[in-house]
This record gives C-alpha cells, sequence and structure tokens, in this order.
C-alpha cells in the first residue's frame, strides 16, 4: 500500500472539547439552509455519547481547527435512527447495519478529500465492526449523486423520499451501502475512487477510538 499524508487528520473525538467542536461544524455547515437547525445543532444530542456510536471529525494540522465531522451509528444495541421514520426492506433485516448522521464540512473548505477520508473512515470503522449495510439519507439531489457516486443505492422502492423525525422532519431519499462487498464492487467497476478508499494507506485517518482500535493489518484483512 501506498501512504499517502493529507493536510488535515481524522479521528474519533476524544473529549468533550472536541465533540462541541464537531457539533459547531455542524450546526455552522447545515445552518446555511436550514437556519433552524442551528441553536438545535450546536449542542451535542443524546445519540453522540451512546455506547457504539462513533463522532469522527477532520482537524486541520495547519490551525487545529475542526473542519469536518460524521457521526457513525450501529444498530448493534438500539435501532437505527432512520428506522423510526422509514421501514428498511427486507433484505436489510436481520443484519448488522450501521446509519451515517451529521456529514458537514466546514464552509470554505473546498478540498473533496476531506469528504472522502471521512467516508472512509466510516467504512472502515464499519467493516472492523463486521457491519454489512450502511445507510443514510439524503435530501438534495446533489448529495444524491455524491453518495451514488460512492457505490450507494435506494433502500427504498423508486427512489421514495421520507421525512425523517432525526434531520428536522424533512424529505429525503434514503440510500444503503453494502460494506462487505464495496472492496470487489470498486475494484470492479475500476471506480475512481478505490486507489484513495482501497489502495492508500493514510496514517492521518484513525477509524476507531484508540480503546477499540485494531492494527492496520487487521483492517486490511477485514477489507479483502
Amino acid at each position: 500500500m501506498r501512504t499517502h499524508l493529507l493536510h488535515f487528520t481524522v479521528r474519533p473525538v476524544a473529549d468533550e472539547a472536541e465533540l462541541r467542536a464537531a457539533c459547531a461544524v455542524r450546526a455552522t455547515a447545515y445552518g446555511r439552509r436550514l437556519p433552524n437547525v442551528v441553536s438545535l445543532w450546536c449542542e451535542p444530542d443524546e445519540l453522540d455519547r451512546q455506547p457504539g456510536v462513533i463522532v469522527f471529525a477532520a482537524f486541520s494540522k495547519a490551525t487545529g481547527e475542526a473542519i469536518g465531522t460524521v457521526r457513525l451509528a450501529t444498530n448493534h444495541q438500539r435501532p437505527l435512527q432512520i428506522e423510526g421514520s422509514a421501514a428498511l426492506p427486507a433484505a436489510y433485516l436481520g443484519t448488522r447495519n450501521a446509519e451515517i448522521t451529521r456529514l458537514a464540512i466546514l464552509p470554505g473548505q473546498d478540498d473533496p478529500a476531506i469528504k472522502l477520508a471521512l467516508m472512509k473512515a466510516v467504512y472502515q470503522a464499519a467493516l472492523a465492526r463486521s457491519v454489512e449495510w450502511m445507510v443514510i439519507g439524503a435530501r438534495l439531489p446533489s448529495l444524491v449523486r455524491g453518495y451514488q457516486r460512492l457505490g450507494f443505492t435506494d433502500a427504498l422502492p423508486r427512489g421514495e423520499m421520507v421525512p425523517l423525525a432525526h434531520a428536522g422532519n424533512l424529505p429525503h431519499r434514503v440510500l444503503a451501502f453494502n460494506v462487505r462487498t464495496a472492496r470487489a464492487d470498486w475494484q470492479a467497476a475500476q471506480h475512481p475512487f478505490y486507489g484513495f478508499m482501497i489502495e492508500q494507506q493514510h496514517p492521518d485517518i484513525t477509524p476507531l477510538p484508540q480503546q477499540q482500535a485494531v492494527p492496520a493489518a487487521g483492517l486490511q484483512a477485514l477489507a479483502a
């Protein structure tokens, strides 16, 4: 694997200050289009501190500022939030699933590698936790297209839009991603993200909290 360094780091938040920094990114990023969420999302919510939930943040190496964030929650101990608003098809029931929420990039941060690195962190964490499917809700067509480029597909028939209670009751398209087959799917399609997601080693990306970390060789084996 080729080692590639980034101008930022991605890791699970380590303390209350880092969690609040991630929340500030959420509030700023989403507040541009949804001003009513600023006061709600600038503080950690109940899910942020639950077992089995990881809040990732991207930090600038130059300034130490939080510039991006994403949250991964598994269904190992409780149903996914999205299941409170949308009935997932039978194909996703009885499996180990995870939900991606609160993906946000600080306005003015134009490097597409930030979002891709956050997605690599959740992908590797999902692999390490034996997750089969990751699901996400996308409100805007541009976001849907971005997730589809990564390999997400519609989880509901005909791309149905459903209001999500944990996302302001706004209509979202529900998309799913097969974690177990992702590597083979990307490779078979000669996907442009295959190099970043699989072939490159990024020491700046930490996919799990320190106490749950697995050796890099273990992650490579899981991805094989």
